[in-house]
């Protein structure tokens, strides 16, 4: 709460976001009782439940890595008795616990009071929900910091951190769910990570399905988490053998 202004920004920006998704859906079901098998209330609790998974998805470590190299800190944080990428980890832990009532929270509220309450389709599916909410939490942190590796031989990535964010999103089903792409296109964004980062999660809570193709989905989910985390330690190992520092 030191920057008041951050705090409060972020949280205008996510309503604004959150209210014109809510109007665009509502707008394009008009005269419509389903679209892509899925009603307006269900579409409604997709927008609101993927603006308070944004706030979760939050990650600090591409900056907190480009931050070192820039500084040159990196060589002296990768001689201590610590793993450097696991205090990135911890960071953005403790920073999403800050966020939960910081912005998650409000933005629930808003959201139930000047959209509607997202009630859950099916509540028997909430351990599946929240497995597969870690599991895309744990994605989403291997990709940002594999993204963030960049540094090591880029330094400066701001522009591309915002690029990768944006898209991100956009393939991810946070912002459009895949279902509505061409088949074409759903074939292909189904075989990246991403589609299991926001859109596999918000289905189950959606009730977009049955739990045995959640259970599916999840298998799939967990192997692209033990992909992702063998790529990240094999890279990690390479990265540290080979710093560039800039300034130190």
């Amino acid at each position: 709460m030191a920057y008041e202004f951050n705090v409060y920004g972020n949280i205008i920006m996510q309503t604004i976001i959150m209210i014109t998704s809510a109007y665009f859906w509502r707008a394009l079901y008009k005269g419509q009782t389903m679209v892509g098998d899925v009603d307006v209330d269900s579409m409604l609790t997709y927008v609101i439940m993927s603006s308070i998974l944004s706030v979760l998805f939050i990650t600090n470590v591409e900056r907190r890595i480009q931050n070192s190299v820039e500084k040159g800190t990196v060589a002296a944080d990768l001689i201590k008795p610590i793993n450097v990428f696991g205090v990135y980890f911890a960071e953005d832990i403790g920073n999403i616990i800050a966020l939960v009532f910081q912005n998650m929270l409000p933005i629930f509220i808003i959201g139930s009071l000047m959209i509607k309450l997202p009630e859950m389709a099916n509540p028997k599916d909430i351990p599946l929900f929240v497995i597969s909410v870690i599991e895309s939490f744990l994605i989403n942190w291997l990709v940002a910091a594999l993204f963030g590796m960049i540094a090591f031989t880029a330094v400066n990535i701001d522009a591309l951190i915002q690029v990768k964010k944006h898209l991100l999103r956009l393939l991810s089903g946070s912002i459009i769910p895949i279902w509505f792409f061409p088949v074409g296109v759903q074939k292909v964004l189904e075989g990246l990570p991403f589609v299991y980062i926001y859109q596999l999660p918000l289905s189950i809570y959606i009730g977009k399905g049955s739990s045995v193709e959640y259970l599916l989905q999840m298998r799939i989910q967990f192997i692209w988490l033990v992909v992702l985390s063998v790529v990240f330690f094999l890279v990690q190992n390479k990265v540290i053998r080979k710093v560039m520092v800039q300034g130190g």
